[in-house]
């Protein structure tokens, strides 16, 4: 009898690791980092700082997370990195941008797709808008049209990168209006988007309402119209494209959220999933997101991994027909 229980006692420890190698009962253990692929003061890492600011609280993972930024190439560098080389263990999280990383992956020359990654949870959609400097001549979004179509290609636009929703936005304005703009993808995402504006170095540029909004609030900015199926909450005096006369629907929006590298235990992914959305309705955190005119869009992961499959064969259609 003692050898058999002390058979049994052996057969535990042995499971002991495996149970915990899991990691939904202890985790977290350690402060968790998460990268984003866009630069410090863009509207992605604005809003990434302010959504996890409780996560080392008791009621939510007990744990700070940390931003680790790493920008380039529209995102691409970024999520290469947490695709090839960041640890499946919990400990490294990666914002989304949909439609840019899906829309990238179907472009190709990435190593990333849709399956590289598991969503934890979602926390806002930003509509791509169209500003121009504060002292611009143009006023209205025909304002805008009309110098693209007398002057092909010359209107200088900038945006946060290729196939990003700013770039999907440009496109499906050319598409709709018969006029070629000049998009200009600028190195340092969003924030350097706008500053090109600002400075005057180009005539026009696509960006997100988050970052358009403190901009125009600045008096930097003027927002012209909006990239989206109704007008905005933040925005109410701002057309859509679509009531501008320009057929551009709300294929750009910019979907923000939480997710890691596949492979990640489930456990992990788990506790994310049903963790993640409450600091998301934190009370401060919504407070913090309106001040800065960044629109939240809360969807638990079984709600994100439908938005991704319906926003993938969008975008493949989408840009099949571009």
């Amino acid at each position: 009898m003692k050898k058999l229980i002390a058979c049994a006692a052996m057969a535990l420890i042995g499971l002991a690791p495996v149970a915990q190698a899991d990691g939904h009962d202890t985790y977290p253990e350690r402060p968790i980092m998460m990268m984003v692929s866009y630069g410090a003061g863009g509207a992605t890492d604005f809003q990434a700082r302010i959504v996890t600011m409780t996560a080392g609280n008791e009621d939510a993972l007990g744990m700070p997370i940390a931003i680790l930024n790493k920008p380039g190439a529209g995102g691409r560098v970024g999520w290469n990195w947490l695709a090839t080389q960041a640890d499946a263990d919990g400990y490294t999280l990666g914002a989304y941008n949909i439609p840019h990383f899906i829309a990238q992956s179907i472009e190709g020359g990435v190593q990333y797709s849709a399956d590289t990654f598991e969503p934890i949870a979602n926390w806002g959609a930003d509509p791509a808008v169209l500003v121009v400097g504060s002292d611009s001549a143009f006023n209205t979004l025909q304002d805008v049209v009309d110098f693209a179509t007398e002057n092909p290609g010359k209107l200088t636009t900038s945006g946060a990168g290729l196939f990003v929703g700013h770039h999907i936005a440009a496109l499906q304005m050319e598409k709709a209006g018969g006029f070629k703009l000049a998009y200009i993808p600028t190195k340092g995402g969003g924030a350097a988007a706008m500053k090109a504006v600002i400075a005057g170095d180009v005539l026009a540029g696509i960006n997100n309402l988050s970052d358009a909004f403190r901009a125009a609030e600045a008096g930097n900015v003027k927002i012209l119209a909006v990239a989206d199926l109704e007008r905005n909450a933040f925005l109410p005096d701002v057309p859509t494209m679509m009531e501008s006369g320009l057929e551009v629907d709300n294929a750009s929006v910019n979907f923000r959220g939480v997710m890691v590298p596949k492979g990640t235990p489930q456990g992990i992914i788990d506790k994310l999933a049903a963790t993640v959305p409450t600091m998301f309705e934190n009370t401060r955190v919504a407070s913090k997101m309106k001040a800065g005119g960044s629109p939240m869009h809360i969807m638990t992961r079984d709600e994100v991994l439908a938005m991704w499959a319906a926003r993938e064969e969008t975008l493949t259609e989408l840009l099949a027909g571009l």
